[in-house]
């Protein structure tokens, strides 16, 4: 088992009212395995659309997933698509049955009639037990290939991927070692460039993504073994790693504000942010170096932590100057052995214009960004030059890691 496909089959899917997680999660799963993941597919309630997804996706694939319409209703077809592109005919199992019944009669309820869909099976399936809902799961063996059929609800799915799927699947006797770089304050494009002709290999592969936090760059390897992928790979990943030195902050699942405590060494941290509604102190907000905040827009407030006068009728909130002043506010306010301030505008005269300060009582230092965005886009991105600056500034002052 080699190639896999996934469709994944809901109207709401269809029209973005609900973002595809399911999807991610599986390529990751798929990938982190030694599955090829060619394709992914989105198709509405619509039965016979999804049946004939399911005999294309037959024709090129050995594993295919397909993700919601398991359950009760008449626009939930995943079921009858399988059966109809298989020419098998679906029948109520009645162990299925009565476990389904089980769940009603433990919470005093009766089971609607409309429910024993839910415990239909054809020949080639095998149902796939689900613990935290009402719609089990199917694996169907077609010869030498697999379709597995899982339900939408991300807490119903992959726990049923991880115990009752992957123990099934016959997967490759091929392993994936991936490594994911993580950068900031460099373009997808100039990374590129730095990176050469390594990223036009195949084995190991070299590829960037672009990020709210910067350029992920991952190096992946596949092999015979684990230990092989990871020797196969680890000569570029330290080539990837020398070239981009200067821009990086973490890898796989570190965080840019866990990078941020890592260079504070032990000290805390003051956040003073004015027209970012807090988006800073949401990325801090679990870190143990975050220590205290004010969020307010209110000029008088400002004031009281560090804004003079002068600076706001001079030059406004939205200024480097002001910036500034709440940085070493927050020191001085706040109680925070490092302070940092992030002043934005989201509308109005100077919209898109974002300036942040970090004040360490020894040195300050201070960036910014005019970049045109809605006003999420703004307040990411302010939070995130906060960051950056402060990783950048104290990694250069060689604070132990």
């Amino acid at each position: 088992m080699l190639l896999a496909e996934i469709i994944s089959v809901g109207t709401e899917l269809l029209f973005g009212e609900i973002v595809d997680s399911n999807a991610a999660f599986l390529a990751r799963e798929l990938g982190a395995r030694g599955l090829t993941l060619h394709r992914k597919t989105v198709l509405g309630d619509n039965l016979e659309r999804v049946r004939e997804a399911i005999t294309l996706a037959l024709s090129r694939a050995d594993l295919v997933i397909l993700g919601g319409g398991l359950g009760p209703t008449d626009d939930d077809l995943t079921r009858e698509a399988i059966a109809a592109a298989l020419g098998e005919t679906p029948t109520e199992d009645p162990a299925l049955i009565a476990w389904l019944e089980g769940l009603y009669t433990a919470r005093g309820r009766v089971m609607p009639q409309i429910n024993r869909k839910q415990a239909w099976l054809i020949p080639s399936a095998e149902a796939l037990p689900n613990p935290v809902g009402t719609a089990p799961g199917w694996y169907v063996r077609v010869g030498e290939k697999v379709i597995v059929a899982l339900p939408g609800p991300p807490r119903e799915m992959q726990p049923m991927w991880r115990e009752q799927v992957l123990p099934r699947l016959p997967l490759p006797d091929r392993a994936l070692y991936a490594t994911t770089v993580h950068t900031q304050g460099i373009g997808e494009s100039n990374l590129a460039e730095l990176l050469g002709d390594l990223t036009r290999q195949a084995n190991p592969s070299v590829a960037t993504y672009a990020r709210k936090t910067g350029v992920d760059v991952r190096v992946a390897a596949s092999a015979e073994t684990p230990e092989a992928a990871r020797d196969l790979a680890e000569p570029v990943l330290a080539q990837v790693r020398t070239a981009l030195a200067r821009w990086t902050w973490g890898e796989d699942d570190d965080t840019l504000a866990g990078a941020v405590t890592r260079v504070l060494a032990g000290r805390s941290l003051g956040v003073i942010e004015a027209g970012s509604a807090g988006a800073l102190c949401t990325l801090l907000a679990d870190e143990p170096s975050f220590l205290d905040a004010a969020v307010t827009q209110d000029h008088r407030r400002l004031i009281t932590l560090g804004l003079t006068p002068v600076t706001l009728h001079a030059q406004g909130l939205v200024s480097e100057q002001a910036a500034r002043e709440l940085a070493a506010g927050a020191r001085e306010h706040l109680g925070a052995e490092v302070g940092v301030a992030v002043v934005t505008a989201t509308h109005g005269e100077r919209q898109n214009q974002t300036f942040v300060a970090l004040d360490t009582g020894e040195a300050q230092h201070t960036a910014s960004v005019d970049w045109p965005g809605n006003a999420e886009q703004i307040r990411e991105r302010a939070a995130v030059l906060a960051l950056a600056l402060t990783y950048r500034a104290l990694k250069s002052q060689a604070v132990p890691a």
